[in-house]
């Protein structure tokens, strides 16, 4: 007869449901819209160009933050599963560090990906400069290996994967705050979020100052760097308040809502860089109803 196991500690069961349908719903969405997006890059020729791979990058990256909510919330239904709730996380310790670095790598590479695009953007409309596809496929194997560098780190000791307060996935351990954590977070954060974080507000003013000189404003020049700080500033803010204070004051479902709120990216992008994209929206309307779109400029412009 299999045990049944307490839900997490601070978690009710349908919490712990809910959470994981949040998680469900997250997963497939975002999934959804940027397999679209990586579909149709594939099929239509006009989308293939030098710009678009760099969203491709984020789409990809996008899709494995997808995957791994979908680990996480088929571990919550786990529990349900013929109404016998079942131990948390089902995949051991080494599963939970593959987990961890796997949920690390895609999101970084998402947020490079993102201040690549911003650079891209930036060059193209305030120096009328074209980028090549060397330079292009330059940007994504370098911010996939950026990625996966500062993601490997916590596996070799500095930082260190855990489970999560839902227990039911795992990320970096913010919970004890010693001196290892702290070094880890501080380059982590200078790296992979304040630099992105720099290189987008400084592409897109500029971008902005351009569009309000001719007065012809092509894209809202505010919103990717808008979806960063929403999408990513709460979990960036729980970690480094970690560095400081103790954070297992805060009850474990309020620790869970900035992940939930990380999740949201996939979709999010989905919306800022490809569906927001005038061209590669009238990519992927070609590939799902095979009309041709009209040849427009290639330009990675979001409305």
């Amino acid at each position: 007869m299999v045990t049944a196991h307490p839900p997490p500690e601070g978690f009710t069961e349908i919490e712990v449901f809910a959470i994981g349908t949040a998680l469900l719903v997250e997963a497939l969405l975002g999934f959804c819209l940027n397999g679209l997006t990586i579909i149709s890059f594939r099929k239509i020729k006009e989308l293939r160009t030098p710009s678009n791979l760099l969203v491709l990058s984020i789409a990809l990256a996008d899709c494995g933050i997808c995957v791994n909510a979908f680990i996480a919330a088929f571990s919550s239904f786990l529990r349900h599963v013929r109404k016998v709730f079942l131990k948390y996380w089902p995949y051991g310790s080494d599963g939970c560090q593959i987990h961890g670095f796997h949920g690390f790598l895609t999101a970084l590479a998402s947020i490079s990906s993102s201040a690549a695009v911003a650079w891209d953007r930036y060059h193209h409309y305030c120096t009328r400069s074209r980028l090549q596809w060397s330079t292009a496929a330059s940007m994504m194997v370098f911010a996939w290996l950026f990625a996966a560098f500062w993601s490997m780190m916590p596996l070799l000791g500095w930082g260190e994967y855990d489970y999560e307060p839902l227990r039911t996935c795992c990320t970096l351990d913010y919970s004890k705050g010693d001196r290892n954590y702290v070094t880890f977070l501080l380059a982590l954060s200078i790296f992979n979020f304040m630099i992105p974080g720099f290189i987008m507000l400084t592409a897109y003013q500029s971008i902005h100052q351009k569009f309000r000189k001719s007065g012809h404003y092509k894209f809202n020049t505010g919103l990717p760097l808008k979806t960063l700080v929403v999408c990513w500033g709460p979990y960036c803010l729980l970690c480094s308040y970690a560095a400081v204070e103790n954070v297992m004051f805060i009850p474990p479902k309020y620790r869970m809502i900035p992940a939930l709120i990380a999740k949201t990216v996939p979709t999010v992008d989905a919306f800022v860089y490809a569906l927001g994209n005038e061209n590669y929206r009238g990519g992927i309307w070609q590939f799902l109803t095979g009309q041709k779109i009209e040849k427009a400029e290639v330009d990675n412009k979001t409305k």
